[in-house]
């Protein structure tokens, strides 16, 4: 990574953060440059960390897996998400952070880790929680910076394509209603009309 551009994808990070809503992707990479920032959101917290474009997908959201089930671990969301924290009040997870980066820097040591490891790790999970990572949302950083791209679009329009889909059967199912009313009406007038006459003759 070119550490000389380092200052500019923290500034993109603090773009992504901002962006994040409720509905946002729970798993995203955004590609910018030589470099991809990835995030994971767990229990209403961010997790990001910015890789290599060559730096495999797979591991970076591992890593990130990893963190996030230490920090819940360590700091359940009771003690981590209440009001009135002092700043610097998760300081110490910065050590775990520092440790398990370092294991991950190299991605052929992580992968090798990974298939040797005989704990759950991060990497362990890999073939249960991070198998297709194609399904993992991929933006551009020029979307959100200057076409005003939201992180949540794709929830948009996927919860807008399924509204539309059960509008449009709705209409359809009464569309095919009215028209077997006009089809099958007049026979039923006649057929009504038979019936009161064959009652006021025989009765």
């Amino acid at each position: 990574m070119d550490q000389a551009k380092l200052p500019e994808y923290k500034q993109q990070a603090k773009l992504i953060f901002r962006r994040v809503t409720p509905q946002s992707e729970p798993r995203c990479s955004i590609e910018s440059g030589a470099c991809t920032l990835h995030y994971l959101i767990d229990n209403s917290i961010i997790y990001l960390v910015i890789a290599d474009k060559s730096y495999p997908r797979k591991l970076a959201f591992a890593y990130l897996t990893e963190l996030s089930t230490e920090f819940s671990r360590s700091y359940p969301p009771s003690t981590s998400l209440k009001a009135g924290l002092r700043p610097y009040a998760f300081v110490k997870f910065d050590t775990f952070i520092q440790r398990t980066k370092r294991l991950y820097l190299d991605p052929r040591g992580a992968e090798a880790l990974g298939k040797g490891a005989g704990g759950t790790s991060g990497l362990d999970q890999l073939n249960e929680d991070l198998q297709d990572v194609t399904r993992i949302m991929t933006k551009n950083m020029e979307d959100l910076l200057w076409r005003g791209d939201s992180l949540d679009r794709m929830s948009t329009m996927s919860s807008s394509l399924r509204d539309e889909s059960l509008k449009y059967r709705k209409q359809a199912r009464q569309i095919n209603l009215d028209a077997l009313y006009r089809k099958w009406a007049p026979v039923g007038v006649l057929g009504l009309m038979f019936m009161l006459v064959i009652y006021w003759k025989w009765w």
